[in-house]
């Protein structure tokens, strides 16, 4: 593939982290841009290896809010946008958190199609999941051209966004891909989502909590395979259509207990039964004979599954300052009110005003190209910098026609002064964004 630019929102996350692994080590060449909020889900930590990179740039900033999203893909211009920010959690789209759901899933990725559409980006990839078809029964296979029938706030929200999305390809004519993955698991997932609570549960010596009877199903993807299919929608991607991503491991949570107090080598039972959650779909399952026609094929899968499972624990037993950090503060009080453990304190919420501005961090896409420069031309271009101050008094100096014109128009005085005014802005919005 050629050399590309790409901006990744929510590349802090747990799928956006592994995707940007995959992407900068399959392209060394690529330059990626990671714009995300830093939520409680989004951790710099995830990408603590790559940070110093002169082909990455992190950039803090909300899709939520229009002049963060505008002013980063206008200003950089990347080749393709893969939009990954969302809340996903959907417990919490059921105990309180909901408003944030449709800012950020709805209201957020309004803001990046348009601004993909303004800057005339060539590639946009929305990343969605299979909930917005709701529950199947047993032995159907969903496939792209569905009704969307989601049963949470949070598979309503990303639903609308697949709409959204589907309406500037439309009228627009944007070059909008769609995909809707299944279940994912695997390294650095946030502790409260089912797989990795469990594998961290049963390290801390604690129960885990299964809802319902335990027998609802889902088709588990191993996240790199997601990223592979995403990496390679990036080329092969068709403009205006879905793709459903999914590698038919259907296991009921009951089973997944199981592999993972196999893999740990546990015999006791482990599970503390809770009451099931409102609206609770009861399996999803799709037909994924469209991607698999341009070549994607899950790797994990099968016999390979467990393998999957394996590498997930290891990394969980390896990194237990990782999830230790993360389980303490806003998500023990979430985790004691979810599962009434114990009356929880007071929940705090994010507001505009506590991501209402972001800062670039001092790398671009054109500093990239000059990570081969010598010494000697550093030195040169330093040496040109510091002698620039001194022309300074020539361009503040103000002649006297000016001065007499000022004195004899002051409406064009006024004008003059607003037009610097603007300018000012301009400047200051290409630096903080």
């Amino acid at each position: 593939m050629a050399q590309k630019k790409i901006l990744v929102t929510g590349g802090q996350g747990f799928i956006g982290s592994n995707l940007i692994r995959r992407l900068m080590k399959n392209h060394p060449d690529w330059f990626i841009m990671n714009l995300d909020k830093l939520t409680y889900a989004g951790n710099p930590q995830n990408l603590k290896d790559i940070d110093k990179s002169p082909h990455y740039i992190f950039v803090e900033g909300d899709v939520g809010i229009k002049q963060d999203v505008d002013s980063l893909i206008n200003i950089e211009g990347p080749d393709c946008v893969i939009h990954m920010a969302a809340e996903s959690h959907v417990d919490r789209s059921i105990c309180g958190y909901s408003d944030e759901f449709i800012r950020t899933n709805i209201v957020g990725t309004y803001n990046v199609l348009n601004a993909c559409m303004s800057a005339g980006i060539k590639k946009i990839i929305y990343v969605s999941t299979d909930e917005v078809y709701g529950s199947q029964d047993s032995g159907e296979f969903v496939k792209e051209d569905a009704n969307l029938n989601p049963s949470s706030i949070y598979s309503a929200s990303k639903a609308s966004g697949d709409l959204l999305a589907m309406a500037f390809y439309k009228t627009f004519k944007l070059p909008v891909v769609i995909t809707r993955s299944s279940n994912n698991f695997g390294p650095y997932q946030y502790p409260e989502k089912f797989i990795p609570l469990m594998i961290t549960n049963i390290l801390e010596d604690k129960k885990v909590p299964i809802y319902g009877d335990g027998e609802n199903v889902r088709d588990w993807l191993y996240v790199d395979d997601n990223c592979a299919a995403i990496e390679m929608l990036v080329d092969k991607g068709v403009p205006g259509e879905i793709y459903n991503i999914a590698a038919n491991n259907e296991l009921t949570n009951l089973e997944v207990v199981d592999i993972i107090r196999d893999v740990l080598d546990i015999n006791e039972d482990v599970i503390e039964f809770v009451k099931d959650r409102p609206g609770h779909d009861f399996r999803y399952a799709m037909d994924t004979s469209k991607i698999k026609l341009l070549g994607w094929n899950p790797k994990y899968k099968a016999n390979k599954l467990r393998q999957a499972f394996k590498e997930t624990v290891n990394w969980y037993l390896d990194n237990e300052k990782w999830w230790r950090e993360i389980r303490s503060g806003e998500y023990k009080k979430y985790y004691n009110k979810q599962y009434n453990t114990e009356a929880p304190s007071q929940r705090s919420m994010l507001t505009n005003e506590d991501n209402s501005k972001f800062m670039f961090k001092k790398k671009s896409f054109s500093d990239s190209k000059k990570i081969d420069e010598t010494e000697e031309e550093k030195k040169v271009e330093e040496e040109i910098s510091e002698e620039k101050p001194e022309d300074t008094d020539e361009t503040e100096e103000i002649s006297e026609e000016d001065t007499e014109k000022e004195e004899t128009d002051e409406d064009e005085e006024d004008d003059d002064v607003e037009e610097e005014d603007e300018e000012d802005q301009e400047e200051d919005d290409e630096v903080e964004v």
